[in-house]
Parts: C-alpha cells; sequence; structure tokens
C-alpha cells in the first residue's frame, strides 16, 4: 500500500464526511475488531483511537484522522479484502498504524483504560461500551 493512498485515506474531511465516516465505525468496529484480534497485534491501541475518535474532547483534526482510518479498518472490502487469510488485514495495519503514529500524544490514559476493558470483554460482550 502506497503513501499515497494511505495520506487519501487519512484525509480529515469535511463534517458530513466525519459523521457518515462516524456512523460507519460505530455500526461495524466491534465486528471488524473480533475478527482482526488475532491478525493485528496492536489492537489495544486501535481499540484506544477507537475511544479517542469518539471523545467530543478531541481535536477534530485528529478525530478527522482516526476516523478516516477506522473507516477503513470496517469497510468490509478495501484494499486487500480482509477474509483472505493472512493477508487480509495487511492493508488495515498500514493505514492503522500511520492514524496512530500521527495523532498518539492524543490518546489519553482514560481511552487506554477504556481500550483495556473492553478487550478483556470482547469475547463476551457483543458490544462493549461506545
Amino acid at each position: 500500500m502506497n503513501d499515497a493512498k494511505i495520506g487519501e485515506i487519512l484525509e480529515p474531511g469535511s463534517e458530513d464526511q466525519q459523521r457518515s465516516r462516524e456512523e460507519r465505525v460505530r455500526a461495524r468496529f466491534w465486528k471488524t475488531a473480533r475478527k482482526a484480534a488475532k491478525s493485528i497485534p496492536f489492537l489495544d491501541e486501535v481499540v484506544a483511537g477507537y475511544f479517542c475518535a469518539l471523545d467530543p474532547a478531541t481535536p477534530t483534526k485528529v478525530r478527522g484522522i482516526l476516523l478516516g482510518s477506522l473507516a477503513y479498518f470496517v469497510l468490509p472490502l478495501d484494499f486487500i479484502p480482509d477474509f483472505l487469510f493472512g493477508l487480509g488485514f495487511t492493508d488495515d495495519v498500514a493505514v492503522l498504524m500511520a492514524a496512530l503514529t500521527a495523532i498518539r500524544s492524543h490518546i489519553t490514559p482514560a481511552h487506554r483504560a477504556a481500550a483495556q476493558t473492553a478487550i478483556k470483554n470482547l469475547d463476551r460482550d457483543p458490544s462493549p461500551a461506545n
């Protein structure tokens, strides 16, 4: 996956685009996270990023970057379809790593704590707290 494609995905976008991405992410995030749990070694950071993206205190540009990467993560068909065993989440990982690297300082201890709790309950609870 090239840097130009990642840059396009991580564009914060307009308010309408962010609202659309947030709806998509809220609707599909936990289902995708369960499928990706064994494929993404830094799932705790992804889940913390999810909570950061939904936090109204997070700056708009940061939320936009996170929502763009998370929306790409939850898309059922992307550059490399997620159902391809061993390859499916490689493009998602590249996009998520780029986003998390760009915004890491905005993920708070509260986001990380919420992520730890949600991950502990990932298999038991069909929809961890949003």
